[in-house]
């Protein structure tokens, strides 16, 4: 590392705007690490290190004062949302029976029971409100909030609390017409 590079890491990146190849050169390593700590990938953390990168990169005010700190603080977050990404995921890959199983290994009740369930899911989504079905749909297909918002014209502030309806509703009915024990629940 170069003089001048030791110097901006010495100093915590407080007193200088600095470009994007000093602050990555310098910290990559270690916010690829946090984000491997919570999301135990560490391939996707470092793809999702490079996105915390960008993020830095495109806010200006990132840029002039506790660059460190918000590097720390947006790979927490992106981890999280990597974690709630995956457990949203699964729990609809569950639940849609899009499980991935060996199908030439399914055995005939397998089969039965996964095309029964997507049955039931298809159901339940045709009886909730029709704007909180494209929500859950296109949510389970790894689209962001901010295209979310894009796609069905919404507030991107406002994604989360309604997607979290939408599950809601989902939820109620589902376990209205099925039980608990079918949704998951013990």
């Amino acid at each position: 590392m170069d003089a001048a590079r030791e110097g901006i890491v010495e100093m915590g990146f407080n007193d200088a705007k600095l470009d994007l190849e000093t602050v990555f050169q310098a910290q990559y390593e270690r916010i690829a690490r946090v984000i491997a700590g919570v999301i135990k990938d560490p391939a996707r953390a470092e793809e999702l290190a490079v996105e915390v990168f960008l993020k830095w990169e495109q806010t200006p005010k990132a840029q002039r004062e506790g660059t460190e700190g918000w590097l720390y603080r947006t790979a927490v977050r992106i981890a999280l949302n990597e974690l709630r990404r995956k457990t949203l995921r699964n729990r609809y890959e569950r639940l849609l029976g899009f499980v991935t199983s060996k199908s030439s290994g399914s055995t005939p009740h397998e089969i039965y029971a996964a095309q029964e369930e997507q049955q039931r899911v298809r159901l339940v989504l045709s009886v909730i409100e029709a704007r909180q079905a494209e929500l859950l749909l296109l949510r389970s297909n790894d689209l962001s909030y901010q295209e979310l918002a894009s796609i069905l014209n919404l507030n991107p502030n406002s994604v989360g609390t309604l997607l979290s309806r939408a599950l809601a509703a989902f939820r109620k009915e589902y376990i209205e017409r099925y039980g608990k024990e079918r949704y998951g629940y013990k």
